[in-house]
Order: C-alpha cells, then sequence, then structure tokens
C-alpha cells in the first residue's frame, strides 16, 4: 500500500515538474517571437539577430549534434561497467566524460557518484571539465578551440580531482544512501510532429551557412530571399519547438532511450534558442544605448574573465551558451571563455544539487579554484 501512495505521489511530482518546466519555457518562446513580430526598425533588429543566429551557428550546431549524438546512439559501451572495473583512474575517465561535448558523460558520473561507486574527487574532476551544450557552439564555429577546451578540461580536471580526493581522501562527502535518477517516461513529444519541417529547413539551411562561412555572396533577390526566409522559418520553428517541448533540456541529448533524430533536434532547438537569446541581448541592449560594449569590456578587461566565472556558477547551459556566443563574436576574450569553460556544470548540475545538495555545491566551488587559475594565467600570459 505505501509502495503504491509513494508511487501516485512520485507522479503527481512528475507532472507538476512537467507541467512548471512547460509554462516557463513557453513563456520565454513566446516573448522572443513577440519581439521577432514587431515593427519598425527595432522589429527589423530583432529579426536580423535570428537570421544571422541560425545561420552562421545553429545550423553548424546541428551538424555536429549529428555526429556526436549519432556516435553516441550507435556505441554498445557501458559506460557504469567500465567505471567498475577501473576503480583506481576513476579521476581522469570523469574528467574525460566530463569534457565530451554536451552533459550526457557527465549526467553518467553524477550518478554513480550518488550511488557511492566513485569518489568526491571524481565528482569535482567531471564538474571541472565539463563545458555543456556551449561546447557544441564553440566546436561548431571554431573546431580547433573547441579540441583545445576539450584538452584542457582533462587536464584541469584531473589534476583538480587528485587534489580534492588527496586533501580529503576519497571516502570525502560519498552519499550514504544510493539513489536512482529517472527520466520522465516520455518517448515522444508533440513537437516530434514537426521534426520532418525541421530537417526539411536544416538542409539547405546548412548549405547557406557553408556558403557564408566562406563567404560566398550572391547579390540576386532569390538568393536574398532564400536566405532570409530560411534564416527566419529555421529560428522561429527551432523556438517553436522548443518552447513547447516537456523534456527537460539535459534529458533531449542524454535519454538513449528517445530516438536519434529527435535528440539531435531537441538539443539543437534548445542551443539555437540560447544562441539566440544571446544575440539579442547584445542587439537590444546596443539599440537602446548605442554603447560600444566591446570598448566598455575593454576598460573593464581584468574583470571580464571573473564574470565570466562567476557566469559558470549559474547551472544549466543556457547561460553558458551566451557567454560562448559573446567570446565568439569577439566582444569577450578567449581567457573569459576559458575560466567559463572550467567553472560552469552544464546540465549535470542539476541531478547533482537535486540529490546531493551539499557535495555539489561544494565541487562546484571547487571548480572555480582552477577557473581562476586557468582564465588569469592566459589573460596575463598571452592577453
Amino acid at each position: 500500500m505505501n509502495a503504491l501512495i509513494n508511487a501516485i505521489s512520485n507522479q503527481k511530482k512528475l507532472i507538476f515538474a512537467n507541467e512548471g518546466r512547460l509554462l516557463k519555457k513557453s513563456f520565454f518562446g513566446l516573448l522572443i517571437l513577440a519581439l521577432a513580430f514587431q515593427t519598425g526598425e527595432f522589429g527589423e533588429v530583432v529579426r536580423n539577430s535570428m537570421i544571422e543566429a541560425y545561420i552562421q551557428v545553429s545550423v553548424f550546431v546541428g551538424f555536429t549534434l549529428f555526429v556526436f549524438i549519432g556516435l553516441d546512439s550507435l556505441t554498445k559501451f557501458d559506460v557504469k561497467f567500465f567505471l567498475l572495473k577501473t576503480q583506481k583512474i576513476h579521476v581522469p575517465i570523469s574528467a574525460f566524460l566530463g569534457a565530451i561535448p554536451g552533459c550526457g558523460g557527465a549526467i553518467i558520473v553524477v550518478t554513480q557518484y550518488v550511488q557511492g561507486r566513485i569518489s568526491f574527487g571524481s565528482l569535482v574532476a567531471v564538474l571541472t571539465a565539463t563545458m555543456g551544450d556551449a561546447a557544441f557552439l564553440i566546436l561548431a564555429i571554431e573546431p580547433s578551440t573547441g579540441l583545445l577546451i576539450f584538452s584542457l578540461g582533462i587536464v584541469v580536471g584531473s589534476i583538480t580531482g587528485y587534489f580534492v580526493d588527496f586533501f580529503h581522501g576519497t571516502k570525502f562527502m560519498l552519499p550514504k544512501s544510493k539513489i536512482n535518477i529517472e527520466y520522465d517516461k516520455i518517448k515522444k513529444t508533440f513537437v516530434s510532429k514537426f521534426n520532418i519541417f525541421w530537417i526539411l529547413l536544416f538542409i539547405p539551411g546548412f548549405v547557406i551557412g557553408i556558403l557564408t562561412a566562406f563567404q560566398i555572396e550572391f547579390t540576386t533577390d532569390i538568393y536574398n530571399s532564400i536566405f532570409i526566409l530560411l534564416g527566419s522559418s529555421g529560428a522561429i520553428l527551432s523556438i517553436f519547438m522548443w518552447s513547447l517541448n516537456p523534456l527537460s533540456d539535459f534529458q533531449c541529448s542524454t535519454d538513449k532511450s528517445r530516438g536519434y533524430i529527435s535528440r539531435v533536434i531537441d538539443t539543437t532547438n534548445f542551443v539555437t534558442t540560447w544562441v539566440i537569446s544571446g544575440f539579442l541581448i547584445f542587439e537590444i541592449f546596443m539599440y537602446f544605448t548605442s554603447l560600444d560594449l566591446k570598448m566598455l569590456f575593454d576598460i573593464w578587461l581584468p574583470f571580464v574573465p571573473l564574470v565570466a566565472i562567476l557566469f559558470g556558477f549559474l547551472p544549466g547551459c543556457g547561460p553558458q551558451v551566451v557567454v560562448a556566443t559573446f567570446y565568439l563574436n569577439g566582444y569577450i576574450p578567449f581567457s573569459a571563455e576559458l575560466g567559463n569553460a572550467i567553472s560552469n556544470d552544464g546540465d549535470a548540475l542539476f541531478p547533482a544539487i537535486a540529490l546531493a545538495p551539499k557535495a555539489a555545491i561544494i565541487a562546484t566551488l571547487y571548480s572555480g579554484l582552477p577557473a581562476i587559475i586557468v582564465a588569469y594565467s592566459y589573460f596575463y600570459l598571452f592577453e
């Protein structure tokens, strides 16, 4: 009887969580779309930002996700079994899994920690190395930079994790009870019905994105019309699908029980929404203030890496995608992006906070120290 009551209670909590998440996403998506349909110069600024974000960034993020999630979907590798057999090198393995683009590897390590199977140092290592979905954005636009951050994440995460285990011992803050993480029991969503339309926009959008990246321009009215149509339609559809998706954003890319295409599209829509948000934050700020943001960042340059590191403490990938967007557009230095990449924990922080809040907070604070060291070392040596 108690088991039945608990099951009903958990189901109600799941329903309320889904409804609350969907309501917030719907409001945010509606806000962006409302701005896009404004008239006059302001509406044109918003629409141009959305078109540029989709053509210059989102299509490449989508392509990168097709590759990475494709490899993840095809592999039969059992990470949990592997961790059980390699206890002496859990720290570097955790750092490696955290450095992999997306949050899947990091979430696996978090679940192993709350099960009491790996050390607190391994948790710190994975959170230090994790860049989350912002990694897809960096890899899509600057692959060499993405690989550099990937490598640094593994090295810095491993060193930090071993230091923590040496200082505190491998049994520090291990959970006393085993907890399982269960995803929402949702395989297909309403927005999956629009996947075919998304792909029909993505393929020609990706072709135009490549032409734009290589600065191949056509001045014909037909090409300009196609450019605007694909960019605006792709951006609007991505925001629409994301805002009506009841799944949590980290479940979109990490739940292997869902279809490959849906995982790619849902995750791309999430990144697209935040990339557009980053573009809009900058453009709207410039529209109303006419302030030279680049000059402002240059004046306060010594503090920019610190601000980026503090942004990294915010849970989730959204704020980190915005920081990466500012870096890719040349408004913040590489040292700031490095600091943010090391301090941010991606979506892996959500289950960590829910299941082991004290350990999650302390681990996040520990990741801030190497972020400051690496960011400011690069800043003073190379910038």
